[in-house]
């Protein structure tokens, strides 16, 4: 590793024609990421590849047309409108898969640009708290740059680089991204009491981010030896592990241990993370590994969704036709979890959207919609307004199911479309 004085100075190994992944998460290298867009006015086709950051996205800037394409694996706020215009595109691809397009050479990597801790006695660097696809990053790209910054938790599992992996690495001193939710309102902790009634004590948990997930984990504080198997760990996590509701006792791998991808969330969070035995941030082809998911012992997957049709077709990733996020790992979870001795596989939502004003309980999708979560798969839909299974469930019964739990001003006319439909006479 040579350590340089400029994150200028780290990046002019970039060149015209290359593919550049970027550290995912809490994790930029905000420093790298800025000084590579600026080299990039002088390049032309660099191909910027990565999951959602929490961090600014200057390459997608209308001005950048030729010189960066960004191509996200999942699609974050800082990079929607451009892919929704078209000056960036979108791989449609399972979080559990990302690794194998780097390994494989599907999508072959000539630089990975991440975000370290310092190394410690034995020359170990840590990525701190995301893993997901940087670790896969780190260890096929033929090229490693880093950010090393002291405020980077030095965190447990498959997170370790040793400093000859990496090539060009330039010191900054830069806290973490904080990312806070709304309180859940008065429909989410609904949804979360009725999430809540379907968990048994020694479960084990995943979920995302958001204040659904937040309702679900506040209602199951009084739970015991409860798991944690997610892809994200939140301080709503945080604040269940802190509850006494977590040992990880009754998990089938992993005992006693929680494990992530990545975390995202507070200081606190990201303090809790660093030197904690407790913790393991292992890849997203391990954490989201169906067959992984499904060897615990009654796992949990409680996930969202934008629109759900009578059907059971599960929308996640767009509105229409414009891209909205990415299929990242309901699919992974809501496989695995199904499988699982005790499993369940949530999906969870509003039944509104617009303020009362649109359904997302609907006849048919929208044209374009992305269904993320098939009708086959589809098991248990929560909405405020109820709690239905509809494994081994006719279309008709299916029908009549969603109905029940759509909002009460939309059902006649759901019900309606059902019958225009044929599912229902």
């Amino acid at each position: 590793m040579r350590i340089v004085s400029s994150p200028e100075e780290a990046v002019a190994p970039i060149e015209s024609g290359q593919r550049v992944y970027l550290h995912e998460a809490a994790m930029a290298p905000v420093s790298l990421l800025t000084a590579m867009t600026e080299r990039a006015r002088a390049l032309r086709d660099v191909e910027v590849v990565h999951l959602h950051t929490n961090a600014p996205a200057p390459y997608v800037a209308p001005d950048m047309a030729g010189h960066v394409r960004h191509n996200a694996l999942f699609v974050g706020a800082n990079v929607r409108e451009a892919v929704q215009s078209g000056r960036a595109d979108f791989t449609p691809v399972f979080l559990s898969e990302v690794p194998s397009l780097f390994r494989d050479g599907t999508l072959p990597l000539d630089v990975a640009m991440v975000q370290v801790s310092p190394p410690n006695r034995h020359g170990f660097c840590r990525l701190g708290v995301s893993v997901a696809c940087a670790r896969a990053a780190v260890d096929h790209a033929r090229i490693v740059i880093a950010e090393i910054n002291d405020r980077v938790p030095r965190t447990d599992g498959n997170s370790a680089v040793h400093v000859d992996r990496i090539a060009l690495a330039v010191h900054v001193d830069r806290p973490l991204p904080e990312h806070h939710d709304e309180p859940p309102g008065a429909v989410e902790r609904a949804i979360g009491a009725l999430v809540s009634a379907q968990i048994p004590d020694g479960a084990t948990l995943q979920m995302g981010i958001g204040s659904i997930p937040d309702a679900v984990l506040d209602a199951l504080h009084s739970r015991s030896d409860l798991g944690i198997h997610t892809e994200m760990f939140s301080d709503g996590v945080l604040r269940l592990v802190k509850s006494g509701a977590v040992t990880g006792a009754c998990k089938t791998r992993f005992k006693n241990r929680v494990v992530t991808s990545f975390a995202m969330g507070s200081r606190e969070l990201y303090e809790h993370c660093d030197h904690n035995a407790s913790i393991e941030f292992h890849p997203s082809d391990v954490v989201n590994d169906a067959v992984e998911i499904a060897s615990q012992h009654a796992m949990m997957a409680i996930n969202s969704a934008i629109a759900i049709d009578l059907t059971g077709q599960v929308c996640a990733d767009s509105i229409g036709d414009r891209i909205w996020s990415g299929i990242g790992g309901q699919m992974d979870f809501v496989r695995g979890a199904v499988q699982s001795p005790g499993g369940k596989a949530f999906i969870a939502l509003p039944s509104t959207a617009k303020n009362g004003t649109l359904s997302r309980i609907v006849p048919r999708l929208s044209p374009g919609s992305g269904v993320v979560t098939t009708r086959g798969h589809v098991q248990w839909v929560v909405t405020e307004h109820g709690a239905v299974n509809l494994r081994g469930r006719s279309l008709r019964e299916r029908a009549e199911m969603l109905i029940s739990i759509a909002h009460p001003d939309f059902r006649a006319e759901l019900r309606a479309a059902a019958v225009e439909r044929k599912l229902l006479v």
